[in-house]
């Protein structure tokens, strides 16, 4: 593999950058429904969005009452996000604080948070366990960690050259890399999606989901 394809595969800020500046849009817009289910019922208090993209997942927990920290690699991602709640209009925007940051070089603050998500976090496993490790540490006691990512299966419906298999993961891996005497598993599955009506990732059908709740 070469240097080039290997940074390509870390998904880094120089690749999210160049991704994110070669389109006006790379996402639909809307919230991911995972979260809007996966949420549902829960009492609204300080939520970190990681991979936060354009927005569309921290502007609609803010409208939910959140107050969000919405975390991404990409600089220009946030930027054109904050755009976004700034658009939203509502006080959207005073409800959200943008961190750009590199959560394999820098941990979230330890129970800090009510709510961690994360969707999508494709990493090899050493650093995923890493950055797991990370924010499951950033869950408050109460609190709900959503991890979600795509069918392994799936890998073949990955836009442009496919990262490997290794990059992937199952909500029953991730189920096993927390502490059972520290954590309650809600949900641990692959869900079925219905296809997106456009953005990138629109053909795949199916994510794995692991939601659970700290004791």
């Amino acid at each position: 593999m070469s240097e080039t394809n290997d940074r390509q595969w870390r998904w880094d800020a120089e690749y999210w950058d160049e991704l994110y500046l070669s389109r006006d849009s790379v996402w639909s817009g809307r919230p991911n429904r995972v979260l809007v289910e996966e949420t549902a019922g829960l009492e609204p208090g300080r939520a970190l969005d990681v991979g936060a993209g354009e927005g569309a997942d921290a502007v609609w927990l803010a409208r939910q009452g959140w107050k969000v920290t919405a975390a991404d690699v990409s600089r220009v991602a946030l930027d054109r996000a904050a755009g976004h709640a700034a658009a939203a209009g509502g006080g959207i925007a005073g409800a959200i604080d943008w961190w750009r940051v590199d959560l394999l070089e820098t941990a979230p603050d330890p129970a800090g948070y009510d709510l961690v998500s994360a969707f999508f976090f494709h990493l090899e496993p050493g650093p995923r366990a890493e950055v797991l490790e990370r924010l499951a540490a950033a869950v408050a006691p109460g609190g709900t960690l959503l991890f979600v990512g795509h069918d392994p299966a799936q890998v073949e419906q990955v836009e442009g050259d496919r990262p490997p298999l290794e990059m992937f993961f199952t909500a029953e891996e991730i189920a096993a890399g927390l502490d059972p005497a520290a954590w309650e598993v809600v949900t641990a599955e692959k869900r079925p999606r219905p296809p997106a009506a456009g953005g990138a990732g629109h053909a795949h059908t199916a994510d794995v989901v692991l939601r659970a709740r700290r004791r």
